[in-house]
C-alpha cells in the first residue's frame, strides 16, 4: 500500500481557520470524515453510500478522491470479485477529530430539523430554553 499523497498548497493564507476550511471544503466531505470517525474503523464505499444517502456516487468519489490527495484518508482496493474498496483514516485525518466534534457539538447546539427543514438557533433562543427547563 503506497502512502497518501499530501495536497500541495500553492497559496498560503494568513489564517490558520482558512487553511483548515480548505481541508474540509465541499458539501460532503466533513460528514465523511464524520462518518470515519464514529465508525472506528475503515469503510467501505457502499457503507459509505449507505450512511449518505443524499450524494450521489460521483460526487462521493470526487469528495474521497480529494481527501485521499490531501492526505486526509487512505483507500485500501482488495483484489476479490466483485471489488471491495475500503476508505479509513490516516493519522492526520484522525487528527482531524476535535474539528469534527466541534462542529457536531455546534450543531447539535445551535441546529433544530423540524418536518424536513433545518434552522439556526440564535444564542437568545438557547439561552431562554435552558432557563426555562
Amino acid at each position: 500500500m503506497s502512502k497518501p499523497r499530501a495536497k500541495m498548497i500553492n497559496h498560503f493564507p494568513g489564517c490558520p481557520v482558512e487553511t483548515t476550511l480548505g481541508f474540509i471544503d465541499g458539501k460532503w466531505k466533513g460528514v465523511i470524515l464524520y462518518h470515519l470517525l464514529i465508525a472506528g474503523s475503515s469503510l467501505r464505499f457502499s457503507e459509505l453510500r449507505r450512511r449518505l444517502p443524499a450524494v450521489t456516487q460521483r460526487m462521493l468519489t470526487k469528495q474521497l478522491r480529494e481527501l485521499e490527495e490531501q492526505g486526509l484518508v487512505t483507500r485500501t482496493v482488495f483484489p476479490v470479485v466483485p471489488p471491495r474498496v475500503d476508505y479509513g483514516l490516516t493519522p492526520l485525518g484522525h487528527s482531524m477529530r476535535p474539528v469534527i466534534q466541534a462542529l457536531e457539538q455546534w450543531g447539535s447546539r445551535h441546529v433544530v430539523c423540524e418536518k424536513g427543514t433545518q434552522r439556526v438557533i440564535h444564542p437568545d433562543d438557547v439561552e431562554q430554553a435552558a432557563s426555562a427547563a
